[in-house]
C-alpha cells in the first residue's frame, strides 16, 4: 500500500472509497494541521511553477487559493478580510501588473 503522509482535500477519502480501495487517514491536531497546510502550499506552488499551459496554471492557482482560504480561517480571518487587506496594500503600494523589476537603489 503506497504511503502518502500529506494533507488532502476533504472529499478525497470518499473518492478513494468509491474505487473500492481501503485507506488509512487521521484527523490532525491544530499544530500538525498548520504544518501540513504550509507544506501543501509549497507543493501547490511548485506545481503552479511547473505548469506547461494556461489551463494547468489556472488549475494550480485554484489549488493555491483553496489553501489560502483554509489558512485565513485557521488564522481567525476570512478570504474576504484577506482580500480587503490585499486591496488596501494595492492602493498604497500598487500590485504587480506593471512588471516593474527593481535593479538597485542609490544610498
Amino acid at each position: 500500500m503506497p504511503t502518502y503522509n500529506k494533507l488532502v482535500r476533504d472529499k478525497i477519502p470518499q473518492v478513494i472509497e468509491a474505487t473500492g480501495k481501503k485507506y488509512k487517514s487521521e484527523i490532525l491536531n491544530d499544530q500538525d494541521y498548520i504544518k501540513y497546510l504550509k507544506e501543501k502550499s509549497y507543493e501547490e506552488l511548485d506545481e503552479y511553477c511547473a505548469a506547461q499551459s494556461n489551463e494547468n496554471a489556472v488549475e494550480e492557482l485554484a489549488d493555491l487559493l483553496e489553501i489560502i482560504h483554509a489558512l485565513a480561517i485557521y488564522h481567525g480571518s476570512s478570504i474576504e478580510e484577506v482580500e480587503k487587506v490585499r486591496e488596501e496594500k494595492a492602493e498604497k503600494r500598487g500590485g504587480f501588473l506593471e512588471k516593474i523589476f527593481l535593479v538597485e537603489v542609490e544610498d
